[in-house]
């Protein structure tokens, strides 16, 4: 388990591929809308 490892981050980066451990794209963080709740 390491460079060689396909399974791990250390791996993938080595290898220069993307998967569950190593995403291609940083996970957006879950942003609240606020809604406007006017009476009526």
């Amino acid at each position: 388990m390491g460079r060689g490892d396909k399974k791990t981050k250390k791996g993938k980066i080595s290898k220069g591929s993307f998967g569950v451990s190593r995403l291609s794209r940083p996970a957006k963080k879950a942003v609240a809308k606020k809604e406007d709740a006017k009476p009526a």
